[in-house]
């Protein structure tokens, strides 16, 4: 059953207004202004509180440059995703088949690389970021004090934490499926989404590690999840894109229900009923300090938004 504080959705952004290619996901800047992280596009857009559209970094064209300069005329190879810290001061680019992350000063506009070399592989971890290997690098999130950065190093199949005042890389969970994501809770507990293990992970603060939604316990499972982000009460939403749909855990009950989508793939939206609302292979979710949930509805080109009421 959709859950009370999720009455409406709407679509904010589609390719109507803005062409897209890909979308894969979605942050916020203090000042209220939202940023897209195109996967095939190559680009991250930037949508003013007015709706206004603009490059934000890429060039839209595959490569790997730009360093030390403007990240509008830097060069991507399918990243995807972005993180931004609460003081709007950095944001974090998941340079996906470059094997590295990436950071942008928000203000200056300058990008620089603070994680991998360029080279796939695995090496580094207990030195410079900057030195160490990794094979893909896919969902990024930052700790909730900003001093840390977790990376999706899938290829590795392992989490990576990467110590952002001292520039140091260290493996934060391994043995993994393939992890496509992470989210960090309030307490410090680290969320893993696994994409072909089709289950949700949680590594505790005294490292021990669990699996607490997976086929065993989810009717109809997960099938290809892309992408979590944790709401104001700790809740994990999970962008389920094989099935068209968005679910939410619950740690205080061991829970996992639907609140978006019908399961088929499809473009219609009904306002007020977000189960009647039809997705096409999300990749995003991203919840805003409001507790607004955006939904980046990756092959239908849009982005939608949840509100409570």
């Amino acid at each position: 059953m959709l859950a009370l504080f999720l009455l409406t959705i709407s679509v904010v952004l589609d390719h109507g207004q803005q062409p897209m290619n890909e979308p894969f996901g979605v942050d916020f800047d203090r000042s209220g202004n939202w940023y897209i992280v195109e996967h095939k596009g190559q680009r991250i857009l930037r949508v003013a509180r007015d709706g206004k559209v603009s490059v934000f970094a890429g060039t839209g064209d595959v490569g790997r440059t730009g360093d030390g300069g403007p990240a509008a005329q830097a060069r991507f190879f399918d990243p995807h995703g972005i993180a931004i810290t609460k003081n709007g001061a950095w944001m974090y680019v998941a340079d996906t088949r470059n094997h590295m992350v990436r950071r942008i000063d928000m203000k200056g506009g300058l990008i620089t690389t603070v994680a991998g070399t360029g080279a796939e592989g695995f090496s580094g971890d207990g030195g410079p970021a900057v030195q160490a290997t990794f094979k893909g690098t896919f969902g990024i999130a930052l700790a909730p004090d900003d001093k840390a950065l977790y990376i999706a190093d899938l290829g590795n199949k392992r989490v990576r934490k990467l110590d952002l005042r001292t520039g140091v890389v260290t493996t934060a969970a391994s043995g993994l499926a393939d992890p496509r994501a992470v989210a960090v809770d309030s307490k410090g507990r680290l969320y893993i989404l696994e994409r072909n293990g089709h289950s949700l992970k949680v590594r505790e603060r005294d490292g021990s590690l669990r699996t607490v939604a997976g086929p065993e316990n989810m009717s109809p499972p997960m099938k290809g999840p892309k992408h979590i982000a944790m709401d104001r009460k700790d809740r994990v939403v999970i962008a389920d894109a094989e099935v068209h749909y968005i679910r939410r855990y619950d740690p205080r009950t061991g829970r996992t229900e639907i609140i978006a989508g019908t399961g088929k793939r499809g473009t219609s939206v009904t306002a007020n009923d977000a189960l009647k609302t039809e997705l096409n292979r999300p990749h995003g979710v991203f919840i805003t300090r409001s507790g607004d949930l955006y939904i980046v509805d990756s092959y239908n080109h849009r982005i939608l938004r949840m509100q409570e009421k």
